[in-house]
């Protein structure tokens, strides 16, 4: 119905918003996929990052906003992940990681750990599961981002201004976060209002997508008789 229909916001899972993107005959504002990470830098505040990463995983398992993914910068791993890693095992959240991140979280008791395969960089979960790996720093961090991530939400935990306005700058995702949980990727936690999405495209809304987020424009022009030379 084009005659009637500028945009679909479809909400739903997967499957519903892939094939109104497929069939419509209309814009489609997709909320898909929420792949989200929450990378730990070197340097950083260990508490602070225990705190946020904890929130951003478990504080919800359904939202598109909850963290399915944690990178960890390689100097401060050892200090990090037995502790986010005893908080997950308490919790029954299971790990999947690479080899450097689960031998540093085998010491962990009562933790439920796999080793990652290459499937679960691109896993949104939406369940107490996590996949952590450890990379040398934020480079690495934000080139994975780049290539696994959905481009919905993506958080550093640091303390160098250099390294948080280059993921700032470098990480291509609707929304970026400085030493805060993905959690706040929302609408209304941003005062939008009422949220009607989360846009993971580019054009034309990206993001929580709010009333002001749908309106066009109308320019009007009023005249006495000019004409343009």
């Amino acid at each position: 119905m084009p005659q009637y229909v500028d945009v679909i916001i479809p909400r739903g899972g997967k499957g519903l918003i892939e094939r109104i993107s497929r069939d419509a005959k209309v814009p489609v504002i997709k909320h898909l996929d929420g792949n989200c990470h929450v990378y730990v830098d070197d340097p950083c505040d260990i508490e602070m990052a225990v705190r946020v990463a904890d929130n951003a995983k478990t504080s919800k398992y359904s939202p598109c906003n909850a963290a399915e993914g944690l990178l960890v910068a390689r100097g401060v791993a050892a200090a990090f992940l037995p502790q986010i890693g005893a908080i997950y095992a308490a919790k029954g959240v299971e790990m999947r990681g690479d080899a450097e991140a689960l031998a540093l979280l085998a010491t962990v008791p009562g933790a439920q750990l796999k080793p990652a395969r290459e499937q679960d960089w691109y896993e949104e979960y939406l369940a107490p599961v996590i996949s952590i790996k450890v990379v040398e720093g934020v480079d690495e961090a934000i080139a994975h981002i780049n290539q696994y991530s959905s481009h919905h939400t993506d958080a550093i935990i640091t303390r160098d201004h250099m390294h948080a306005q280059a993921f700032l700058r470098e990480v291509d995702s609707a929304s970026v976060m400085v030493n805060t949980s993905t959690r706040f990727a929302d609408g209304f936690e941003f005062g939008l209002g009422a949220e009607i999405g989360i846009s993971t495209d580019k054009f034309h809304a990206r993001g929580p997508v709010g009333l002001e987020g749908l309106t066009s424009l109308k320019y009007v022009v009023l005249g006495q008789g000019e004409v343009r030379v």
